[in-house]
């Protein structure tokens, strides 16, 4: 017999849109079982859930990829001119593993704030701590319901000062500045919480925030909350099976934020991203695909590689 699990079967097609084709698709899953191939019966399935249209703008297509080059900059230890723009100042927390920069876009009129992904094991735990609890942090006030990853938060309270005060120089400074914060897996999660932080500090201030194969962060009722804070300024990109983004499993109390753009097949290009449906958790985008973790397709976004410098 296949090695996928039955239950996974059920799961994974009830994931994606019941058709004439998912019943053409299934005819020939039981055609495969039979022959005992399951890595064969796997590629049917994801190639179904990959053959989904597509909906999305050249210009918004390339916002994700301009901003996505912040993300990966964040990577480096030493980054003079991130994406070609103006350093602010890098900042670091050895005990939360944290790096990043904020940076200034003059000509975009952008304050950018970005955060580097999990580079090392004591990332990773923090990745593990995944019990919900409210969601504490500096200037931010939510409702009784809303609950985040333990992990992810103690990261981000453990350099939230220090952003704040960065910030609230640049913003007296440069006032009708746009906030833009951007982060790549752990990142894309700080990126979020920062967003937060500074639009409730800075409410009359347009902010945006950008991840890209980040993990759920928080529960239901947080991912209602950002979507009700952010509407279309939240961007959350997802490339292929990118583990990540589902490591952390909805059964667990968990609920992605916003809309969802997919990058569902190669060759990447506006044309091969989705814009997905605006409650977080389309059952026609990545959802379809079974976690695998930190995955070759985790560190490739828009074919450039996660932690690519873009810093002259």
């Amino acid at each position: 017999m296949p090695k996928l699990d039955f239950l996974e079967l059920l799961c994974h097609i009830g994931r994606c849109q019941f058709s004439f084709l998912v019943y053409l698709y299934l005819v020939q899953w039981i055609h495969l079982l039979r022959q005992d191939q399951s890595v064969q019966v796997r590629y049917f399935l994801e190639s179904f859930c990959f053959s989904v249209s597509v909906d999305s703008q050249p210009e918004l297509y390339e916002d994700l990829v301009h901003y996505f080059k912040y993300a990966s900059s964040a990577y480096s230890l030493v980054c003079p001119r991130p994406n070609g723009k103006t350093l602010v100042t890098p900042f670091t927390n050895l005990g939360g593993d944290i790096q990043g920069y904020v940076a200034r876009d003059d000509g975009r009129r952008e304050i950018i704030v970005a955060f580097r992904g999990s580079s090392s094991i004591t990332a990773f735990i923090a990745d593990a701590q995944v019990i919900l609890v409210p969601f504490v942090a500096p200037g931010v006030s939510v409702s009784a319901g809303v609950r985040v990853h333990t992990g992810f938060l103690l990261s981000w309270n453990s350099i939230a000062q220090e952003i704040l005060m960065i910030i609230s120089r640049q913003v007296k400074l440069h006032p009708e500045y746009t906030i833009v914060t951007s982060g790549h897996s752990l990142g894309g999660v700080l990126a979020l919480f920062g967003a937060i932080t500074l639009k409730q500090k800075y409410p009359d201030q347009t902010v945006k925030t950008y991840s890209y194969g980040a993990p759920r962060a928080g529960n239901k009722d947080f991912a209602m909350f950002v979507n009700e804070m952010f509407g279309r300024n939240a961007y959350r990109v997802v490339h292929g099976n990118d583990g990540v983004p589902t490591i952390i499993p909805i059964a667990l109390g968990y609920h992605h934020h916003g809309i969802e753009y997919w990058q569902y097949t190669h060759p990447i290009s506006e044309e091969t991203t989705r814009a997905c449906a605006s409650d977080g958790e389309d059952p026609t985008c990545s959802a379809c695909i079974p976690s695998r973790g930190i995955n070759p397709a985790h560190w490739t976004y828009f074919g450039i590689l996660a932690t690519r410098p873009f810093c002259l």
